[in-house]
């Protein structure tokens, strides 16, 4: 017989306690306990049955590679690694209305297709809901079938019965299983949920895709052990005034981390960005101040895209830093480095720091950009539009070498830039035939020299 046991569980971050607390230990939060009852059965729970029961020298176990399934989005199949692995379970976040579910319907009749049935579990959306957006996006495949159910014990039914080739549930929030006395969306629910689904995926030997919500600080809704258990975890980001999309991979056993796929939102869907750097280059406006082209490793794929920085007088006691998709703490940083290493004093001006096309870079090759940007801002002088600037800088105002530079130049190449300005550091062994000058710098001071 299963035994209850009550407690309370924070619904941000899954903390338990015997007892309600105002304010949770682990995150903070106020007022975010809900009591829930846990069933205790005394009988064994179900486990992974593909797994070995007993253990083995890893030197004879056998390992076969696996044939992976291709969503038909070139972008997505990217950032998973080469496409789908059986048996594996993703899952997407992101924020609402970016885009998840046209993603993963869409890609649901590219696999329907080319693989056979497809179920698609819609917990929060009617059949005829599902099929509005099926119509808007030309989604027509008659292997495509759309189950409108929340109960996850009868989704395992309809599992076992109709054998899918895929199994999409959106949203994991939205089903629940009627043995957990507390309501869908509780950390609780989630968590069993998930794992009933992990073990289906596993044992089934089919791919699992779960969309799961957000929190209002971009974080995935639930508790933190729901990404530990899933293979893939995917964000999909962007603005909701801006047309591009960015998928981008968190967690993935499959594959790297590093890579993103770009997707720019039309009408009848979301289309892969094949060549990302161009489109983001296009709209450039002729030479002005504070404009450089940098350059970005985003996985394999080097991108190039525009950093704008304006430098104004400050209209308040404390001057103001302010970034659009740079972390601002970094602008802080380069700011300093401009101040004390060549003496131009920005600390009393607004410094607006802005990465065009609503992308958000973190990597530091971008330094030498953003700071060139802003110094270009400050004294009013325009930068040739045909030059491209690499590198990180140091505290002490040199130009640290970057990975992966002769990638990035001989893509600037492509898109006709003639100039390229990075450390000099990387200029032993570099190998490029392309029509391009390059410049090797050692330190910022050299960089203004060169520009400026």
């Amino acid at each position: 017989m299963a035994r209850e046991k009550r407690r309370f569980v924070c619904q941000e971050c899954g903390y338990t306690t015997p007892r309600s607390l105002g304010r949770c230990p682990t995150c903070q939060s106020w007022q975010s306990f809900a009591e829930e009852i846990e069933e205790l059965a005394s009988s064994k729970q179900r486990g992974i049955g593909q797994l070995s029961r007993e253990p083995e020298p890893i030197s004879k176990v056998t390992a076969s590679e696996v044939e992976r399934h291709l969503t038909g989005m070139a972008e997505f199949d990217r950032v998973l690694g080469g496409g789908i692995v059986p048996g594996s379970v993703v899952l997407i976040g992101g924020d609402p209305g970016i885009g998840k579910s046209t993603l993963l319907l869409q890609a649901s009749e590219a696999l329907s297709r080319s693989y056979g049935d497809i179920l698609y579990v819609s917990g929060e959306e009617s059949v005829s809901q599902t099929k509005l957006r099926a119509t808007r996006l030309g989604v027509v495949s008659d292997t495509l079938y759309v189950l409108c159910e929340n109960d996850l014990e009868q989704i395992e039914k309809h599992i076992d019965t109709f054998k899918p080739k895929v199994v999409i549930v959106d949203s994991i929030q939205a089903v629940y299983l009627s043995s957990i006395q507390s309501a869908p969306g509780s950390v609780t629910q989630i968590r069993e949920c998930a794992g009933r689904l992990l073990i289906c995926a596993k044992n089934r030997n089919i791919p699992v895709f779960l969309v799961g919500h957000v929190t209002k600080d971009g974080t995935l809704a639930g508790p933190r052990i729901l990404e530990h258990m899933v293979d893939t975890v995917l964000y999909f980001e962007g603005e909701q005034q801006h047309i591009y999309r960015i998928l981008r991979a968190i967690k993935n056993r499959f594959g790297s981390t590093n890579e993103i796929g770009i997707f720019e939102m039309q009408n009848r869907g979301l289309v892969d960005v094949m060549n990302p750097s161009e489109l983001f280059l296009s709209n450039r406006e002729a030479e002005v101040s504070g404009s450089i082209v940098v350059s970005s490793m985003e996985g394999t794929r080097p991108l190039l895209m525009e950093v704008q920085a304006l430098v104004v007088p400050t209209n308040y006691g404390n001057p103001r830093n302010t970034a659009t998709g740079v972390d601002r703490h970094r602008i802080a940083l380069l700011i300093a480095v401009l101040n004390k290493r060549v003496g131009i004093d920005v600390g009393g001006a607004d410094v607006f720091v802005n990465i065009t096309g609503g992308l958000r870079i973190a990597e530091p090759g971008i330094d030498l950009g953003v700071l060139m940007a802003i110094a270009s801002s400050y004294r009013e002088i325009p930068v040739n539009r045909q030059t491209v600037m690499i590198g990180e800088v140091g505290l002490g105002g040199e130009i640290r070498p970057v990975a992966h530079v002769e990638r990035r130049i001989r893509e600037a190449a492509k898109l006709g830039f003639k100039r390229a300005i990075f450390p000099d550091y990387n200029r032993k062994g570099l190998k490029i035939d392309e029509d391009i000058e390059l410049i090797g710098v050692k330190d910022v001071y050299d960089s203004l020299s060169v520009l400026l």
